[in-house]
């Protein structure tokens, strides 16, 4: 196991990595719209927080020599449902390659953050 960090994405606040590799398999951590040079959560609304998150995980496959077309699995976690279509519009103009996706809406992230996403992804 190997574990895999950038500072082009926010640290981890807690007893975890930003990703793991097993293998040929990258696993992240769920990543919620921090902005890594801040270490805040500066965007607004769910359309600017899907937005970072997936810079935030770009940084993290590209660190592991990986990218948005290899990834094989999501999960994401929505802080309302009815943000769903909008943030899908976002998450389809990055996950280009349809990997399997879980999406579910939970009763509150961290940071009070309205969305999060887990990847899978190949190496």
């Amino acid at each position: 196991m190997k574990v895999i960090s950038t500072d082009k994405a926010p640290a981890a606040i807690g007893p975890y990595s930003q990703a793991v590799t097993v293998g040929e398999l990258l696993f992240t951590s769920g990543q919620i719209p921090i902005d890594p040079e801040s270490g805040s959560v500066l965007a607004e609304g769910i359309v600017a927080q899907a937005e970072q998150v997936m810079k935030n995980i770009g940084a993290i496959l590209a660190a592991a020599g990986s990218s948005f077309e290899k990834a094989v699995k999501t999960t994401c976690f929505l802080a309302d449902m009815q943000d769903f279509s909008a943030f899908n519009e976002v998450y389809g103009k990055y996950f280009t390659s349809k990997p399997a996706r879980s999406c579910v809406a939970v009763k509150s992230l961290p940071k009070g953050v309205l969305c999060e996403v887990e990847v899978i992804a190949a190496l």
